[in-house]
């Protein structure tokens, strides 16, 4: 999926809303769990009552290696039913990979080539040999965590080195590599102070916010610093909606959550 596709989605479906599918079997509906695959049939009702809300679904792949084969097979359904029945939807493999160039080239033909992804997500701690490879792949996307919104986070990223954070060299030496018009930057929503900078350095280059919702982040701050022209946010809330409600209802309930966030970034969008 190009960008252009990616914005005219978002305009069309007045939301720029991606629903996380972290799935775990002690957290789902307890009536799911007699099927023979309860992970995807979770996933494919979630779907089902929210893809005219979202522009995108990001299931994260930890959630499904968890469970050994089974688990890598109940992605790979998910991933063939939302290619084959929403092929308007954004896909993100959140796998947070990133190896030695030979490794990444493996990583990056199994989530957009054979997956059949649209993004991955990577870390880019080795640098650009093990960032370029998933770069090759056309109208792909890679997603590069920029600045997390885990406790750990200034561990390392906000660290200065010769007068500045490391988070801004890190997305300032990413837009040099080759292909870097396919990067997106991961970027917590609890850190909305952060925006404005980031957007000095990367304007135009589509963010990927986890923390809305369950979290706290706030939706309003993230948008005031961080949209651009052509919106240029994918909010992911995962928990706040998939968990909504344990009983047969889930769907709906997961629905209702989802509705109200596309309604309040419907109205931010008007502004």
């Amino acid at each position: 999926m190009t960008t252009t596709q990616l914005v005219q989605q978002i305009r069309q479906k007045k939301s720029f809303l991606c629903i996380g599918l972290d799935v775990d079997l002690n957290k789902i509906p307890q009536h799911l769990l007699a099927l023979e695959d309860p992970i995807f049939e979770f996933n494919k009702a979630i779907i089902d009552a929210t893809h005219d809300l979202c522009v995108s679904y990001k299931p994260n792949t930890a959630f499904y290696e968890a469970y050994g084969l089974k688990g890598w097979q109940s992605l790979q359904k998910t991933i063939t039913y939302l290619n084959e029945k929403h092929s308007e939807i954004f896909t993100i493999a959140d796998a947070k990979r990133g190896d030695i160039g030979n490794t990444s080239s493996m990583y990056a033909k199994a989530f957009l080539e054979d997956l059949n992804f649209d993004s991955v997500t990577v870390a880019p701690y080795m640098g650009k040999d093990s960032v370029e490879p998933f770069l090759a792949f056309e109208n792909k996307h890679t997603i590069m965590l920029a600045l997390t919104s885990n406790e750990g986070a200034f561990d390392f990223q906000t660290k200065s080195i010769d007068g500045e954070e490391l988070y801004k060299t890190v997305i300032k030496t990413s837009k040099t590599w080759k292909n870097s018009q396919n990067l997106m930057y991961v970027v917590g929503a609890t850190k909305a102070e952060y925006f404005t900078e980031i957007r000095k350095i990367v304007p135009n280059s589509f963010l990927l916010v986890p923390g809305v919702g369950a979290q706290g982040g706030s939706l309003s701050e993230v948008c005031q610093y961080g949209m651009n022209e052509e919106v240029g946010l994918l909010i992911n809330s995962s928990r706040a909606i998939i968990y909504a409600s344990k009983g047969t209802d889930f769907a709906q309930k997961a629905r209702e959550e989802a509705l109200k966030l596309q309604l309040e970034m419907e109205s931010i969008l008007k502004l």
